[in-house]
């Protein structure tokens, strides 16, 4: 990974992950939100390692096992000439939590914005196994990802990696369509 990297950004522990929940609770996240979608509160992993920079320069962190599939496909992807970038990797649930936030601010309604985002304690972000995923000259976080050569290069090869497409259309957790969204399963 990077020799002068900066620290990991902070992880929520238990109970700090617990307040966050409830605080997305009052903010309309509904309380069965994890049941209604099939999902699970998710688990901050213990040891973070770094990536290097997404494509707004953030530098971005993984779980040990998700950084080296990543960096590892990055370059199998890089040598049959596909240029993978990061957009988002882990983030805390504390930090979901400000984006849900962000989007109230912005006018949208809670159920457009769970449409898009896991409510804040569920969203495979938080498991440090998570990317988004963009290449040049197609727009980050956009559906006509799935019309570039990163994409259909992903399809073929990422389960080698351990990667898999985690809301393809019509999935069971009602989440809209995300061609960038892979999460590392171990293999």
């Amino acid at each position: 990974m990077h020799a002068q990297s900066p620290l990991p950004p902070a992880r929520c522990d238990t109970a700090q992950r617990l307040r966050v929940i409830e605080a997305a609770f009052a903010l309309g996240v509904p309380r069965d939100y994890g049941r209604k979608h099939r999902q699970r509160v998710v688990r901050e992993p213990r040891e973070l390692l770094s990536i290097g920079d997404d494509i707004h320069g953030r530098h971005q962190w993984l779980a040990p096992g998700a950084a080296r599939a990543w960096l590892r496909m990055r370059s199998a992807a890089a040598a049959d000439g596909i240029e993978l970038q990061v957009v988002s990797a882990f983030r805390s649930a504390a930090y979901q939590l400000v984006i849900i936030e962000r989007k109230l601010e912005r006018g949208l309604s809670m159920d457009e914005i769970l449409r898009v985002s896991a409510a804040p304690g569920f969203s495979e972000h938080h498991s440090g196994r998570a990317l988004d995923i963009s290449t040049p000259d197609y727009a980050a976080l956009e559906e006509e990802f799935e019309d570039s050569p990163a994409f259909a290069w992903l399809q073929r090869e990422a389960r080698r990696f351990g990667y898999a497409l985690s809301y393809p259309r019509g999935n069971r957790h009602g989440i809209a369509y995300e061609p960038w969204h892979w999460c590392w399963h171990r293999p």
